[in-house]
This record gives structure tokens, sequence and C-alpha cells, in this order.
């Protein structure tokens, strides 16, 4: 799988660069809503952040990059969500442990959105969900998130938050639950979706909205997507995506292009430092426990 990720990783190094604008940024002092909760400068030791700006159709966008000085190579570790805060506070972890890239889109492009989920700022039409942009048609965007596969990060590791439960309307299983929103839940599925549940709902699988997402093309089975096998195993709520067109997501885009990706999810508990340290560590451990699993290359090398 990583021989495939590799050469899928040259069509972002071949890909012409697009007109972006690269600046250094201070985390002491940027203003912005995930940073403000890390002033002090232990936390930014052997980390350098510049802010990556560029525009596309109709919309400007602002990414954060956070790299590892010394250890830039580690896995490319993915928050597209500006409100999922608890995966901004998983990744700022993960890349000083295990080195690597940390990319986080940032909504505050729009000034006075800070902390949104959707890009605002459009010249025109509806709001862009950062993580339904993942188009050929618009190939700027997968390239500057991307671009460090070409320079050997490996896999991708998305980090995101949900809201409690899921919609039963849209569900074909467990309709009589109590009424959620959207789909992220190990007892939700469809066409689409086909959950694994943990057999012993050990921490941190106790909670429903903890899962791991195991991508797939859908003229293959579940077990080649990228880990899926080892977190059955282990014992993970595995959401298994059966992908038959790109919907627009990473996790779809990875696997059209061969990309090894993990994509990890926990209940969204708020900004109580109390509460966004639990739903962190959550994220913390399946990201633990999968590079443990399936990126054994991968070392953690402290601070």
């Amino acid at each position: 799988m990583r021989t495939l990720a590799l050469a899928a990783a040259a069509l972002f190094s071949a890909t012409p660069p697009d007109t972006v604008t690269v600046r250094p940024v201070d985390p002491i002092t940027v203003q912005d809503d995930d940073f403000a909760r890390h002033r002090d400068p232990v936390e930014w030791k052997g980390l350098a952040v510049t802010a990556h700006e560029f525009r596309e159709e109709r919309a400007p966008w602002r990414l954060w990059r956070i790299v590892n000085v010394k250890h830039p190579k580690g896995p490319l570790f993915f928050v597209p969500h500006d409100n999922e805060n608890a995966g901004f506070e998983a990744g700022l972890a993960a890349v000083r442990k295990y080195g690597g890239v940390l990319i986080a889109v940032d909504s505050g492009v729009s000034p006075g959105n800070d902390g949104v989920r959707m890009n605002r700022a459009v010249d025109y039409g509806k709001p862009i969900d950062p993580n339904r942009n993942f188009d050929s048609a618009l190939p700027g965007y997968a390239h500057n998130i991307l671009a460090d596969l070409a320079n050997g990060a490996w896999p991708i590791i998305a980090l995101h938050t949900n809201a409690k439960g899921f919609d039963t309307g849209d569900s074909r299983c467990n309709k009589g639950d109590p009424q959620g929103s959207g789909v992220i839940s190990i007892r939700f599925c469809d066409d689409t979706l086909n959950p694994s549940p943990s057999v012993t709902k050990a921490y941190p699988f106790d909670d429903d909205d903890t899962v791991g997402f195991a991508t797939y093309l859908s003229r293959n089975q579940p077990g080649e997507a990228f880990c899926r096998d080892a977190m059955v195993q282990a014992d993970f709520n595995v959401v298994q995506e059966r992908v038959v067109a790109s919907d627009g997501s990473l996790s779809n885009y990875a696997v059209l292009h061969g990309l090894s990706y993990l994509n990890f999810e926990t209940l969204d508990r708020g900004l109580d430092p109390a509460e966004l340290a639990l739903a962190r560590d959550r994220l913390s451990f399946m990201v633990d426990h999968a590079i443990a699993m399936c990126a054994p290359k991968v070392k953690a090398i402290g601070r």
C-alpha cells in the first residue's frame, strides 16, 4: 500500500505550483482561536508554522502548516474544519510525538468567521465545505493540502469531531435510537457506510460516536482498505466506507488516488478545557494504535 501512496504522491510533485503566498507565522501572537489556546512557547519548541494562502475558483483559502522541523517526514495530519477543535489539539500533539506535518484549514480567511465549519469567504453561492472540495476540476486545493506527500509524508491521517448520534431517518439500521444528526456513528448504516462495531466497547469505543473510517473502492472488499483489518482485529469501532464516485471528501479522493489514508472521529464535547482534553485523548488513542499497527516505520520521537 505504501508503494501506491508514493506513486500517487508524484501527482503532487509533478503538478505545476499554484499561485500561493507562504508567510511565517508566530504561533504565540497570531490571531486565531486554535492558536490562542496554545500561547506557551514551550509547546512550539521544534515546530515551525506558516500560513499558505491561495485562491481557487470562487473563494480564497488559508491553510496553517505546522511542521516538526527536525522530523518533517512523519504522517500528514489534516484538520479540515476550523470548528473541530479537538482535531486540532490531537493533531498538534501528534506532530510533536511522531513528526511530520499538520495542515489545518482556517475559516478565519473570512473576517469574523474564525472557528466555523465552512469557508464563508465566497464571491457568490453557498459557503464551501472544506472536506467536500477535493475535486479534479479544482486541482489547486488538493495540491496545496497534500503537497507534503511529495516530500515523504505518510500516511494521511484526518482528524474530525462530530455531533452526537445520527439522523435515524437516513439510516437503514437502529432506527429506534434517539434522534441525532449526520451519519457519524457506529450505529448508522446505509448503502455507503457499513459498521463493524467494537465487541467489548472498551475505551475509547465505549462511545458510539468515536470511530475509525476504512475507505475502499466498490470493486474491492472492505479488507483492502488501508488498516481496516488491523483496526477490526484491535476491536475498534470501524465504519467501512464504500466508494463508487467521489463525494468531494478527502477519504474518497485518497482511495481513488491510491493514497494511504486514515480518518478518526469523536464526539465534539465543546471548548471547556477538560472536555476538550477528553475528546483529544480519544482521537490520540486511535492515532497511536493505528500508527503502531499499520505504519510501524513511523516512530514516536518525543520532544
